[in-house]
């Protein structure tokens, strides 16, 4: 058989492409799958010459013994392996993996008919051991590198989430103690609107947590919020307390002009609340010192825009869509952990809405938001 196989290897190779190449989603380079099948079959080749002539060892050296041996890879284990790691980075399905080297058995097969070339029944053998073998290693290893990367991706969105969480509380908490922070000053009374401010934040926090434990539980992943219609005006009035405690610790200017009172829009109200708070917090975070961040919200046909304007001085070149991505940073302040903007756009968009910013370069920056303009009863 050895010798048929080396006297008609690129048969054998064209036949499989042949058959490769009728399935779904094998645009892969010959480079690429160097490992797979004709690799295989030089390895083949070898080991029905080796056992011809008796030398035993050397055959099961290459190609392995009946069983395989997950402890020790022979040489067509550790190809075949390489050639199923390849196959998964290529977006290949694990039954993909076991035709390669099922098309080769059938190649070898129909050619050996059509040429009137019989086989040993001990050659049969050390064809099906050393294929046996190859979609073992190739399958175990692609396997393996398959729940790696599972593992991979569930660790990522853990961290996704985990960071997500740690991003809202910390925005709370520091609302929270920016609004106790003025109260212990003595210079507001604890019944206005600072007042009220600690506890709608404390009461946030606590919803936080609540919605995260029946997470956990697996009651409940969505959000508890209703969407339904409110005052776009007293929306910017709640957004304005909150952003006036950074506004003054900054000391920045804070402009907010005039909201139409018949505006309304629909939507999870905290959560577009935190929404918008975050943008402010990163507009006074960035803007320069002494300069003025300004919050204009108003009707446009049937939209709403709001709009947050800076002065931070403009953006890295090409950073304008690239913020918008998790965990992304484009400042040397490392305080926050890269996800407000990226939770934002998110908040908006479920809420039928849009997030996007115009870059003014030597300026600043102007965050608008889009969402769908609801009339008020």
């Amino acid at each position: 058989m050895h010798k048929f196989l080396s006297n008609n290897r690129d048969e054998l190779i064209a036949r499989c492409t042949a058959k490769v190449a009728q399935r779904p989603k094998r645009a892969a380079t010959a480079k690429q799958l160097a490992n797979g099948i004709p690799l295989f079959l030089q390895q083949l080749t070898k080991t029905l010459e080796a056992e011809e002539q008796g030398n035993v060892a050397e055959g099961v050296r290459i190609s392995g013994p009946a069983g395989g041996d997950i402890t020790d890879l022979s040489e067509i284990g550790v190809s075949a392996a390489a050639h199923g790691k390849e196959l998964l980075n290529l977006g290949y399905t694990f039954d993909q993996v076991v035709h390669d080297y099922g098309d080769l058995c059938q190649a070898i097969t129909d050619l050996a008919v059509e040429r009137d070339a019989p086989f040993s029944v001990d050659e049969f053998r050390t064809l099906n051991r050393c294929l046996d073998n190859a979609i073992a290693d190739a399958v175990t290893e692609f396997a393996a590198q398959r729940d790696a990367t599972v593992s991979r991706q569930q660790a990522t969105d853990e961290n996704a989430r985990l960071g997500i969480l740690v991003h809202e509380l910390r925005n709370y908490l520091q609302t929270a103690t920016m609004a106790f922070t003025a109260l212990e000053s003595g210079k507001v009374p604890v019944g206005g609107s600072t007042g009220a401010l600690v506890k709608r934040s404390l009461l946030t926090l606590s919803g936080v947590l609540e919605s995260s434990l029946e997470d956990v539980r697996g009651k409940a992943g969505a959000s508890s919020g209703q969407a339904q219609a409110f005052s776009l005006a007293a929306f910017i009035a709640e957004a304005q307390s909150v952003a006036s405690l950074d506004a003054t610790a900054r000391g920045c200017t804070f402009t907010v002009p005039e909201v139409d009172r018949s505006l309304g829009i629909a939507g999870d109200r905290d959560h577009l609340l935190a929404a918008l708070n975050n943008l402010l917090q990163n507009a006074f975070k960035f803007t320069h010192p002494h300069t003025e961040v300004t919050l204009h919200a108003y009707g446009v046909g049937d939209r709403i825009s709001i709009e947050v304007k800076d002065n931070c001085g403009g953006l890295p070149a090409g950073f304008a869509e690239d913020m918008f991505k998790p965990f992304t940073q484009g400042s040397f302040d490392r305080s926050g952990l890269g996800l407000g903007l990226s939770i934002a756009r998110r908040t908006f968009e479920s809420n039928a809405g849009s997030l996007t910013v115009l870059d003014v370069p030597g300026k600043g920056c102007v965050f608008a938001i889009g969402l769908p303009r609801h009339l008020l009863r």
